[in-house]
């Protein structure tokens, strides 16, 4: 389990990332880019992913981890229920959107040493 809470201090851990609000929800951004945005009212957050990073992620169980309905999730758009996901997965999930919307030089800068 991961809470609001923790789940906005892994957010904001990242590099260069930045708190915002997209409709009225937190949101966190890289450069602008939006990579997680909380539901706090749902206990989830949303992340974008890659096409086969969110195959990899949902494989694991679609309770935990699923495609937004839609045309949002067939961009990458995942749901994360915060109440049962692992800390670990998580923060491996969260990490990886991470470097989905920041691009290769700012992965290679802050995790490729």
């Amino acid at each position: 389990m991961v809470t609001l809470s923790e789940a906005r201090t892994k957010a904001l851990a990242l590099p260069e990332v930045e708190e915002k609000s997209h409709f009225e929800r937190p949101d966190f951004r890289i450069r602008k880019r939006i990579f997680a945005v909380l539901h706090e009212n749902k206990n989830a957050m949303v992340i974008k992913l890659s096409a086969i990073d969110q195959d990899v992620f949902c494989s694991f169980d679609k309770e935990i981890i699923h495609p937004v309905s839609g045309g949002w999730g067939k961009q990458g758009w995942t749901h994360i229920n915060l109440k049962k996901i692992k800390k670990s997965m998580f923060t491996d999930a969260l990490t990886t959107a991470w470097k989905t919307v920041a691009g290769t030089k700012l992965t290679d800068k802050y995790f490729r040493k």
